[in-house]
């Protein structure tokens, strides 16, 4: 039977009466809730504990080799956790060096763990969608384009497709319906048109309109984690404020031991006319120009090298962010 939890409150409850990905008032506070089916809902469950079982089995090990302990080395082998956030410690969080950091700068980072979450399915859409962006940027043109004119499908003609792409994009196009990112999937082969449905969850309009360029930064930066020694801390969708008040949202940022913050503004359209703001906030918050990036996606690596050089940020599209991740971290 369908399931819903309250976001607010924390109610759980079953309702039968709503379509699955719909929203429907919680049933203690009002507060509109996404109800999903039953299946899906212990699958994300379960993948969340896995993920918390490791970050958790991954601190027990820091603890063990700092200590050098045999008592604190058994502790480390620890096989499943309790899900209780009280009794793991809150240093385990990986945006706590961040928080630290704006702290020192006198600056309030307001940061939402589950905005890196990566236990879902938008880390991986994402890293599809930007390592083939060529041939898929089509879709999701088309598909911003009927979210931002309230339409409910959209149809993908694939005639003129060579056969090798016309799979790609079906193939992916129902990796993204298995995944919810769609309500509906159907080919018609003998016309070779792949016909969406739309899903009406605001989490994934954000992505289509631009969360995934910014999912995509993130798992850049998390594939270059491991070859950092030390802490590595980082975020997506941080707002800080400075002590004037004046608030501003960071995409993606990142704090690797030892060095200064990464941040990383996502652009999947226009964004000439806010390079001022960027140079005023990475002076603001004393990042340097080669550790401040807008990765942009309609950027040429010829143009990415101009306004580089033009500028005090450092531009890059999605060939060279890795590049450029590489060459700072």
């Amino acid at each position: 039977m369908p399931i819903y939890r309250c976001n607010q409150c924390g109610f759980v409850s079953e309702d039968a009466q709503t379509p699955v990905q719909s929203q429907t008032p919680c049933g203690r506070c009002g507060t509109p809730s996404t109800v999903y089916g039953t299946v899906f809902f212990v699958e994300e469950l379960i993948k969340r504990l896995a993920s918390v079982t490791r970050d958790y089995k991954a601190l027990q090990a820091q603890q063990a080799a700092a200590t050098a302990t045999t008592a604190t080395a058994a502790a480390a082998t620890t096989a499943f956790p309790k899900l209780d956030a009280a009794s793991a410690p809150s240093s385990s969080a990986p945006h706590t060096a961040l928080e630290q950091w704006f702290n020192q700068k006198n600056i309030e980072a307001r940061i939402d763990p589950s905005a890196a979450d990566t236990s879902g399915f938008f880390d991986e859409a994402a890293t599809q969608l930007g390592n083939d962006y060529g041939l898929f940027a089509d879709l999701l043109d088309r598909v911003r384009y009927a979210y931002r004119k309230s339409y409910t499908n959209v149809n993908l003609e694939l005639g003129n497709l060579s056969q090798k792409d016309g799979q790609a994009i079906t193939k992916f196009c129902r990796t993204l319906y298995e995944q919810t990112f769609f309500s509906r999937y159907h080919y018609q082969k003998p016309e070779k048109i792949a016909r969406l449905s739309l899903q009406t969850a605001p989490a994934v309009r954000q992505f289509f309109e631009g969360g995934w360029l910014e999912w995509y930064a993130l798992m850049q930066v998390l594939a270059l984690k491991d070859g950092n020694s030390g802490a590595f801390s980082y975020a997506r969708n941080v707002k800080v404020v400075f002590a004037n008040e004046d608030l501003h949202e960071l995409d993606v940022v990142c704090l690797p031991a030892g060095q200064a913050p990464i941040c990383i503004e996502c652009k999947s359209g226009e964004f000439r006319r806010e390079i001022d703001k960027y140079l005023r906030l990475s002076k603001r918050l004393g990042v340097g120009k080669e550790r401040f990036i807008i990765c942009s996606t309609d950027l040429t690596e010829e143009q990415a090298q101009g306004l580089t050089a033009m500028y005090e940020l450092s531009f890059v599209n999605l060939q060279t962010l890795k590049k450029h991740l590489q060459k700072i971290m």
